[in-house]
């Protein structure tokens, strides 16, 4: 008789016990569905996966590109301000510009191409790397040295230094919009590699 009556009560303690924990399971899945998404991706530590497309396009395209203007735009800074001062002459630094800009750009689209095939990295055909890497360092070493074709040096070197602050914010700009680096340290460590490129100018123009 015991056993009989002890039977039921379990089964209907049980049954109460599942109910509770069903209501309290629904409760915790509408309140996740409200919040919209679970506690661990809100606090947005766990990054969303990258669309291929933009992936590609970033791997194939944003980083070489951003390589070589990078490159261009710092690399051509000591032989073309270096020039300016040693021989006061903004058309022959002008020349010097020119002619580091083109050959960092053969350099530069020779060097992507053949170093990488794609194959191993997936980063896509290196002839396109390299023609995307070579004309932006050829773009970032030849902006900043057409104000030498005004015939007044100091009117040159002033709008030379404008050219270049703009190239860095751009380069800065491009990492955050594409990279996430941070605002403030992304134009930190742009303008502080641009600064020690222009220190060796002053260096050796003077010297």
């Amino acid at each position: 008789m015991s056993a009989s009556l002890t039977s039921p009560a379990r089964t209907r303690g049980l049954r109460t016990t599942f109910l509770l924990l069903a209501g309290f399971s629904s409760a915790a899945r509408q309140r996740r569905g409200a919040n919209g998404s679970s506690g661990a991706v809100a606090v947005g530590k766990i990054p969303e996966p990258m669309d291929e497309t933009r992936r590609s396009f970033i791997l194939r395209i944003v980083q070489p590109g951003l390589a070589g203007l990078m490159d261009g735009s710092v690399s051509t800074l000591a032989p073309l301000f270096a020039t300016a001062f040693v021989t006061h002459s903004a058309f022959k630094a002008f020349l010097v510009g020119m002619a580091a800009a083109t050959g960092a750009g053969i350099s530069m689209a020779f060097a992507e191409a053949l170093s990488d095939t794609g194959e191993w990295t997936g980063r896509g055909k290196p002839w396109l790397r390299g023609g995307v890497i070579g004309v932006m360092t050829f773009c970032g070493g030849s902006l900043h040295t057409l104000p030498f074709l005004a015939s007044n040096l100091q009117v040159a070197l002033l709008a030379a230094y404008v050219v270049v602050a703009c190239e860095l914010v751009v380069i800065a700009t491009i990492r955050r919009r594409f990279f996430g680096t941070n605002w403030g340290l992304s134009i930190f460590q742009v303008v502080g590699s641009g600064a020690l490129v222009f220190a060796a100018a002053v260096i050796f123009g003077n010297a």
